[in-house]
């Protein structure tokens, strides 16, 4: 009976770790792909792009949220 006991707990155990193995594994991959489709599609802004009215219009909101 002890024995039909513990091997239905590491059974149970080797399921689960599996599960949450693949599971962990699955969203590294994940997010790497997502990660690496990002940084391709992602376009690089410099400073100089930046006009002085965008700047300002950042800095009024950025004002504004503090007062509040």
């Amino acid at each position: 009976m002890d024995n039909e006991l513990i091997d239905q707990g590491l059974t149970l155990m080797l399921a689960g770790m599996g599960t949450v193995f693949v599971f962990l594994t699955a969203l590294v991959v994940a997010m790497s792909v997502m990660s690496n489709l990002l940084a391709r599609v992602q376009t690089t802004t410099s400073v100089a792009d930046v006009t002085d009215d965008e700047i300002a219009a950042i800095t009024a909101a950025v004002a504004k949220h503090r007062q509040k």
